[in-house]
């Protein structure tokens, strides 16, 4: 079993910064891919970001490639999401995901484990 616990959300200016950490627990976290999703009111859990068990492999929905970049540090069991250029449209809840398995995958369905999600503002 995996616990994702996610932090560094909060309220932003467009066009400012945030880093997002997922800290997790159980020794299986370099066995698992890792994944970063976001929902809007109203609007279903997005895909942002993943990345493969050792890091050598990441995608990005093309909403936030080339201002976003996801990465992880198996040591300290921590995934991370850089997000830079924000715009208000990144607002939303913003959860940790993490799967069985090593591979990137898209769809919120394949991962098995959730973190609480953290909030991220951007106002214009």
């Amino acid at each position: 079993q995996v616990q994702l616990v996610e932090s560094g959300g909060g309220l932003v200016q467009a066009g400012g910064s945030l880093r997002l950490s997922c800290a997790a627990s159980g020794r299986t976290f370099s066995s698992n891919a890792m994944g970063w999703f976001r929902q809007a009111p109203a609007k279903e859990r997005e895909f942002l970001a993943a990345i493969s068990r050792n890091g050598g492999s990441t995608d990005y929905a093309d909403s936030v490639k080339g201002r976003f970049t996801i990465s992880r540090d198996n040591a300290k069991n921590t995934v991370y999401l850089q997000m830079n250029s924000l715009k208000p449209e990144d607002t939303g809840l913003y959860y940790c995901a993490g799967r069985i398995g090593g591979g990137i995958r898209y769809r919120h369905e394949s991962y098995q484990y959730w973190g609480q999600g953290t909030q991220v503002t951007v106002s214009s």
